[in-house]
């Protein structure tokens, strides 16, 4: 007779030091695996505190708390007859590790320590955990005295081991395990382990999801077994969104996929399969077969129960493969980001969002992000889902007791979406028309304002002091005037964004304050084209590591898809930051100023960052692929113009706006981009080694 299986893994919007919900979410996690079949459940790492406790991990009380909501668990009666496999922080002979508890029937059985840290990018799991390095051992762990009073254990083994039940092996491994050369899981499939759990707190990055399904599933096509994937969902307090997506995959097939973006706190995905199919295909590779008597053992924790169904007793079937979901890029921006703004705005206790609408391309993609967002919450409403009902309604500022369901998008934006054009004597009509017409269309409540008596009054008041008056270029100014007064207007607009995100709710006669959103892209943040302290100074930035070239793609999809011929006004106009009078001779264009094109600066990004190049490597490489359309020198001025630039307005990075991380290349200095913010701009060692080359290049 058939082996038949069911195990559950989960995607959990777990949030920072949320004891208390995040153990609700838990329970009620294993409630549904329960129902559904299940007799293993497994969840996100560090589910019971939230996996962005970052400097909280030094901290007792952290690891206090975290015991307290595991005897929760072992008391509860919905969480007996199921294997857990549960998440959470553990001092062990003092030090601290990140640690997977298996628990069954009210006891813990093994805690597991991560062994393969993750710790670069936007991890520092080494600033807050040891990594354990004795393989395949154990030892004691003296439990809390108030689990001991629940358990009746005095002891239970830590370390590197597996759970054997009478009818198969489970194994573990933990998010960054399964991305090393060497992963557990290698050996524990030759060791006989049948089930392997991988509990992530794994972050959305822009075309990422292709390489984690790649790996879970190749892991499963060269072995042969079950792998169960889950992951952390939700914003969990910072600027990175957890994508979610658990998975389940067998022999190389996958047979369960949950969401990778959603609003739902909790998503539980289940598949039922054959234990025979896994030895039969195992069993049927002799080179297999001879590597496994030679592969070492792990010890073995034992629990007196199967995970098969008893056939004889329960009608389940195996689950069929599914097709794998993967997003297109653009998709990916519509959906994370709109996500990660409902997640920031609900827990952040404020009543909306402010936007200083330009008329451009980026605060554009802004716009329509929150306006994804809204789709989101109008469709989830209408599903009945009662956590985004009941957050929706405080938000929109009904009572608690309330039935309010929104009826449309729009409806939602002209509660919780402010947008305000702040023009001055250099914005075009154009522009102004067009950030009108795409309020009126989103829905938002808009506000349209001439600054120019606001502008003046600095410039009289410096005036007045110094006794110069500074003039654009245009008109006979130096480039410092002419920088200056720009960087006028845009600081302006910034104090103007938070005056009114305090106060317009208050004109409208409702409760609470809004918050600013930001709208420069990664791009310009890269280059540092974008003054400090101006617009690009906000409370959050769901578009500061999306480059201008996706989001073109972006808003072309959407505008596709939702059948927004307005959005084509933005993909056609010249990108300006209009901070400079018109003349016959000139026009202010971002791309001219830069003196390189969006495009160029996406390929500087991932160069910088992610080839990890300094000036000279850079040049080398861009020397091959841009002649002959460009010559040595021109491609030497646009490398030297961008390290350059990158240097002088580094310090800019240390103030940037929190933002969506979503590019491999952000220059986020607070997190992601560990680099000084204080260069020699000049590079004299190595901008003399660029000129070298080119001389070498074009005297040949």
């Amino acid at each position: 007779m058939p082996s038949l299986v069911t195990i559950a893994t989960c995607s959990l919007n777990q949030w920072a030091l949320d004891f208390q919900g995040n153990l609700d979410r838990i329970l009620t996690s294993v409630k549904l695996a329960k129902e559904r079949g299940a007799k293993l459940r497994t969840g996100p790492e560090l589910e019971i505190t939230g996996y962005g406790c970052q400097d909280h991990f030094y901290e007792s009380d952290t690891y206090h708390h975290a015991w307290e909501a595991l005897v929760e668990i072992l008391k509860a009666p919905e969480c007996h007859d199921i294997v857990l496999d549960i998440g959470m922080p553990v001092l062990h002979r003092d030090a601290h590790y990140n640690c997977r508890m298996v628990l069954w029937n009210g006891k813990v059985l093994l805690i597991r320590p991560k062994m393969c840290m993750a710790n670069d990018g936007n991890y520092r799991e080494l600033r807050w955990f040891t990594p354990w390095t004795k393989k395949r051992t154990v030892e004691d762990y003296y439990l809390p005295e108030c689990v001991r009073q629940v358990t009746g254990q005095d002891t239970v083994p830590f370390g590197d081991a597996v759970v054997q039940t009478q009818d198969t092996c489970v194994g573990i491994e933990l998010c960054e395990e399964l991305f090393t050369p060497q992963s557990p899981h290698i050996n524990m499939f030759l060791d006989g382990v049948d089930i392997i759990t991988n509990s992530s707190g794994s972050h959305h990055e822009l075309r990422k999801l292709n390489r984690r399904v790649d790996l879970i599933r190749n892991a499963t096509t060269q072995h042969g077994g079950a792998y169960a994937y889950a992951n952390q969902q939700g914003c969990d307090g910072d600027r990175l969104y957890y994508d979610g997506c658990a998975l389940i995959s067998v022999n190389g097939q996958i047979l369960a996929q949950g969401s990778q973006f959603s609003l739902n706190d909790i998503e539980v995905v289940t598949a039922t399969f054959d234990l025979d199919d896994i030895r039969s295909l195992r069993a049927s590779s002799s080179s297999r077969c001879a590597q496994a008597t030679s592969a070492p053992r792990y010890p073995r924790v034992h629990i007196q129960t199967s995970l098969a169904h008893d056939n004889l007793k329960e009608m389940v079937r195996p689950s069929a493969p599914v097709e794998v979901s993967l997003h297109s890029t653009a998709e990916e921006i519509s959906l994370g980001p709109a996500c990660w703004l409902w997640d920031y705005l609900r827990r952040s206790g404020m009543s909306g969002f402010f936007l200083p609408l330009s008329g451009g391309l980026d605060s554009c993609s802004t716009a329509i992000i929150v306006d994804s967002m809204c789709r989101l919450v109008l469709d989830a409403a209408r599903e009945g889902n009662t956590q985004v009902l009941q957050d929706c309604r405080r938000i929109c500022g009904y009572p608690e007791d309330s039935d309010y369901i929104p009826s449309s998008t729009q409806e939602i934006a002209n509660h919780l979406f402010h947008t305000c054009f702040m023009g001055t004597e250099n914005s075009g009509t154009d522009t102004r028309g067009r950030a009108k017409a795409l309020a009126d269309y989103i829905g938002t409540y808009h506000t349209d304002l001439n600054m120019d008596s606001v502008v003046s009054a600095v410039t009289t008041l410096f005036q007045t002091v110094t006794g110069k008056k500074p003039s654009y270029k245009v008109h006979g100014g130096s480039h410092t005037e002419n920088l200056a007064l720009q960087n006028i207007q845009a600081r302006l607009r910034m104090v103007l964004a938070y005056l009114f995100a305090q106060l317009l709710p208050w004109t409208r006669s409702k409760n609470g304050s809004l918050l600013v959103l930001g709208s420069a892209n990664v791009d310009e943040c890269l280059r540092g084209y974008m003054t400090k302290y101006d617009c690009s100074s906000a409370d959050i930035n769901p578009i500061g590591g999306i480059s201008k070239t996706d989001l073109r793609d972006f808003l072309a999809f959407y505008r596709e898809k939702h059948q927004l011929p307005i959005l084509s006004s933005f993909l056609d106009a010249t990108p300006t930051a209009e901070l400079v009078p018109f003349s016959s001779t000139y026009i202010q264009t971002d791309e001219e100023e830069m003196g390189m094109t969006y495009s160029e600066l996406s390929i500087f990004g991932r160069l910088r960052k992610v080839a990890r190049c300094g000036p000279v490597s850079m040049f080398n490489k861009l020397l091959y692929e841009w002649t002959p359309r460009l010559s040595p020198s021109e491609v030497a001025r646009k490398v030297k113009s961008f390290f350059f630039y990158y240097s002088i307005n580094r310090h800019k990075m240390t103030t940037l706006t929190p933002a969506y991380h979503a590019e491999s290349y952000s220059p986020d200095d607070n997190r992601f981009d560990l680099r000084p913010f204080l260069y020699n701009a000049r590079w004299t060692w190595q901008f003399k080694a660029i000129d070298n080359i080119v001389d070498t290049s074009e005297n040949n």
